[in-house]
């Protein structure tokens, strides 16, 4: 079977679901090969049982098959990455402001990252230990943190990691950079916050619509309705 899922899907397509399950790490069960298989074998089971059971089963199957075929990959990857993006960038600000405070006190980066990752819990402290992991077996900071942005989705993040390797590289300040970086996290949180409460209207008059004007109208209307039945 895994020959099989590995002719009718792209070499390309395969190292792209791969990505996405490695920035999914521990949220997800699957590898490229057993999504692609699972996605087949239940969209297949999904079509014989429409086929099998509704009259317009030769019409519908094959539509109802398809949305469901999309439907998996967005619930079990789509989702859960996006999911994950919002976790790792609303932890972001903490650590990084963590950090800076570290660096401050005249560490360099990796034991201002040692002592970080020691003393603030998250999923984005999980991932930078994995990065210091790395080095102890013989790479680079650096090499070890382009690693971390492979296995990391959020475009937030990578663009913070991407900011220290260069900074790294060039010998600028990387205090001067975190600095720039934390405001960047507190600015994007912010109108985050801005987003939502902006939302709160909309909310309200669907709110309204479906229950209260209902009941305004019952309130008015009840009296003339319970004369002219009775």
């Amino acid at each position: 079977m895994d020959s099989f899922i590995k002719k009718v899907y792209s070499r390309k397509t395969l190292n792209e679901l791969n990505h996405d399950i490695i920035c999914l790490g521990k949220d997800t069960k699957y590898t490229a090969v057993s999504f692609c298989k699972d996605r087949l074998l239940t969209s297949l089971l999904i079509f014989i049982i429409v086929i099998i059971f509704t009259k317009t089963g030769y019409l519908t199957a094959p539509f109802i098959t398809i949305i469901y075929y999309y439907l998996f990959y967005y619930f079990n990857i789509t989702r859960k990455l996006n999911k994950k993006d919002i976790r790792i960038e609303h932890e972001a600000l903490y650590f990084f402001e963590i950090l800076t405070l570290t660096l401050e006190s005249g560490r360099n980066l990796e034991n201002a990252l040692t002592v970080t990752c020691d003393n603030v819990e998250s999923e984005i402290s999980d991932e930078f230990k994995k990065t210091l992991s790395e080095t102890k077996l013989g790479k680079s900071l650096n090499e070890s943190l382009n690693d971390m942005k492979k296995r990391i989705s959020s475009d937030t993040i990578n663009n913070i990691i991407l900011n220290i390797i260069q900074t790294s590289e060039f010998g600028n300040s990387i205090l001067d950079t975190l600095y720039n970086q934390v405001d960047f996290l507190r600015e994007k949180q912010i109108l985050e916050i801005k987003k939502q409460i902006n939302t709160i209207p909309n909310k309200v008059s669907v709110i309204s619509v479906i229950f209260v004007v209902p009941l305004i109208l019952v309130l008015i209307l009840g009296p003339y309705l319970i004369s002219f039945l009775s």
